[in-house]
């Protein structure tokens, strides 16, 4: 029974100890992909991997991301902290320019999601880290498609030849 007892709190201080430790001046590499051709989509996805290193080598530690609002889970890719962050938006709500990406651990995710709930300034919440994500733009097809042009210049060519052919009859 003791052995139990003693294993258990053994147990039980390792993962608190594990739980307890925050990343400590965070430094991230990060690459990102945007969806760039949206002619035939209708949303456009948006996937940011990083690497989280921390000075005093903290490994393996849960993270959550913020971005425009949205609250998004940050999946941890491998055991070398490789993480991703993946979301989608519609072509029509998407803008060109930067995003951030806001790094929470669990400690900061938790008072962020309660200043949020009580109708608080989320910004009054430290980030662990902020990536940031850049979307060039998105292509969404000639502004004239080629049928139409075609069709403009049928009748362009059409009206000249009705034209001259009747300028040459009179």
């Amino acid at each position: 029974m003791v052995k139990y007892l003693v294993g258990s709190c053994i147990f039980f201080l390792s993962v608190c100890g594990v739980l307890g430790e925050t990343c400590e001046k965070p430094e991230i590499t990060a690459s990102a992909y945007v969806t760039e051709d949206a002619t035939i989509l209708t949303n456009v996805a948006f996937t940011t991997q990083f690497t989280l290193k921390c000075s005093n080598g903290v490994k393996d530690i849960s993270l959550y991301a913020e971005c425009e609002g949205k609250s998004l889970p940050a999946v941890r890719l491998s055991t070398d902290n490789k993480y991703q962050v993946s979301w989608t938006e519609d072509v029509k709500k998407v803008r060109s320019g930067d995003y951030s990406v806001k790094l929470y651990d669990e400690e900061s995710y938790a008072a962020l999601r309660k200043t949020m709930r009580n109708g608080e300034n989320p910004e009054a919440v430290k980030p662990l880290a902020v990536v940031t994500l850049n979307n060039p733009g998105v292509y969404q097809g000639p502004w004239i498609n080629s049928e139409l042009l075609a069709v403009v210049l049928a009748v362009v060519v059409s009206y000249a030849a009705f034209s001259a052919k009747a300028k040459l009859s009179a």
